[in-house]
C-alpha cells in the first residue's frame, strides 16, 4: 500500500513512536516501511489508521488527521484529552499512548479488528442480549463517570447537544443531504416548523451527561471478551437517551424490535443504579432524541455515499428509514404529518428503484 507519509513526516513519526517508548528509531523506521491499514478505516472519517507492527504482531495503530488545519488537529486533541478523561474514569477504552500537537499524529493501543457489528450476525438471541447488556452496563457508566469534572474546552466540535446541532446537523442534514440531495426532491413547505417543534421538545433532556454522539456497533470493539469503546473525539455533554438510541436504532446491528426492548429495560435498570429519574419523561425524551438521530444517520449515510463515494453506506439508508417510519407512527408524533409523509415517501422512491443509486422518480 501507499503510506500517507512525506518524507518529512515519516521522519516524524520515526520520532513519535521512538519518543513514546514502544521501539527504538530504527525499529519505528523498519515498522512504518511494513505498516499497513489491514482492515483499519475510519467509516465515515478521513483520517489515515496504521497499524504498527513489530515481530510479527499488532503493537499500536498510528492515526493521521486528513491534514494538518485547525479542525484536523483540533479533533486530534480532543482524542486525546476526552480520551485520558474517559480513562482516568474508567471508562473501557483503547490505551492511548502519545499525542502530537504539532502534526495531530495519535497512537493507541492495537485492539485488533473484532466489532460488535462483526458479531452481530453470528450470535443467537440470548448471546445478543448477554453482549449488549455488557454494553449497556458500561454506557451508563460512561455517561455519568464521563461528566464528572468534564471539560467543554475539551470538545473540538461543540461543547453541548443542543437545539441548534439537533437543527443544522441532524434533521436538517436528512432535508439536504438525503431528501434534496440523494432523492433530487423539492423542499416541503411547513417541514421546518415541524422540525424546529421536535427539537424543542428534545431540549428539555437536558445536557448533564457525557454523550459519545456516535455510539454503534462499529464504534465498539470487542478484545479478549472486553469491551472497548473507540471513536470518541466528538464527546461532549448531552442527554443519556442519544447513545442509547444510536445504540438501539444501528442499522449496521438491526437488533429486532423484541430485543431493543428488553434492552431498553435493562439501560433503564444500569441507568437507575448511578442516577435517578422520571421514567415517563425519559421515554418521552428518548423518543425524540432517537428521532433526532435517525435523521443523523440518513443524512450521514446519503452524503457519505454520494458525495464521499463511499458505498459501504448505502445498503443502511432503506433499513434506518424503516425505524424512523417505525417511529413516527408513535402517538407522540401524531402532529408532524409533514415529515410522516416525507419519510413514507422516501422508501417509496427507494422501493421502485429497489437499490441505492439514481432513484427513480
Amino acid at each position: 500500500m501507499s503510506l500517507p507519509f512525506s518524507a518529512r513526516l515519516k521522519n516524524r513519526a520515526e520520532h513519535f513512536l521512538a519518543d513514546a517508548g514502544l521501539l527504538s528509531r530504527r525499529e519505528a523506521a523498519k515498522a512504518l516501511e511494513s505498516s499497513s491499514s489491514d482492515q483499519l478505516h475510519g467509516d465515515g472519517s478521513n483520517r489515515s489508521f496504521l497499524r504498527i507492527r513489530h515481530q510479527g504482531e499488532g503493537l499500536c495503530i498510528l492515526v493521521l488527521p486528513a491534514k494538518e488545519g485547525p479542525d484536523d488537529l483540533a479533533e486530534s486533541r480532543s482524542a486525546w484529552l476526552i480520551g485520558n478523561h474517559l480513562r482516568h474514569s474508567d471508562v473501557p477504552l483503547p490505551e492511548l499512548y502519545r499525542w502530537n500537537a504539532e502534526t495531530g499524529m495519535l497512537l493507541f493501543e492495537d485492539l485488533g479488528d473484532q466489532r460488535l457489528h462483526d458479531l452481530t450476525a453470528a450470535l443467537d438471541s440470548t448471546e445478543m442480549f448477554s453482549l449488549y447488556s455488557m454494553v449497556i452496563k458500561e454506557l451508563a457508566h460512561m455517561q455519568v463517570a464521563g461528566a464528572v469534572d468534564f471539560d467543554t474546552d475539551w470538545c473540538w466540535d461543540s461543547p453541548v447537544y443542543d437545539k441548534k446541532l439537533m437543527l443544522e446537523r441532524e434533521s436538517h442534514y436528512f432535508l439536504r443531504a438525503f431528501w434534496q440531495g440523494f432523492l433530487g426532491r423539492e423542499s416541503v413547505p411547513g417541514v421546518d416548523e415541524e422540525l424546529e417543534d421536535i427539537a424543542a421538545k428534545a431540549v428539555p433532556a437536558g445536557n448533564d451527561c457525557f454523550l459519545h454522539r456516535d455510539l454503534q456497533s462499529r464504534n465498539i470493539m470487542i478484545k479478549d471478551g472486553d469491551i472497548k469503546f473507540i471513536d470518541f473525539q466528538g464527546g461532549r455533554m448531552g442527554p443519556p437517551g442519544y447513545d442509547l438510541a444510536s445504540l438501539l436504532i444501528d442499522p449496521y446491528a438491526g437488533l429486532s424490535r423484541e430485543m431493543t426492548e428488553q434492552l431498553f429495560a435493562c439501560y433503564m435498570t444500569c441507568l437507575g443504579e448511578y442516577i435517578n429519574f422520571d421514567k415517563e419523561q425519559f421515554i418521552k425524551h428518548y423518543n425524540l432524541l432517537a428521532f433526532q438521530r435517525n435523521m443523523q444517520i440518513i443524512g450521514a449515510f446519503a452524503f457519505l455515499y454520494q458525495v464521499r463515494g463511499k458505498f459501504f453506506f448505502a445498503d443502511y439508508i432503506s433499513p434506518a428509514l424503516a425505524a424512523l417510519d417505525w417511529r413516527l407512527q408513535l402517538p407522540q408524533f401524531s402532529q408532524y404529518p409533514i415529515i410522516k409523509g416525507m419519510v413514507s415517501k422516501s422508501i417509496s422512491l427507494l422501493a421502485k428503484q429497489g437499490k441505492a443509486g439514481k432513484i427513480l422518480a
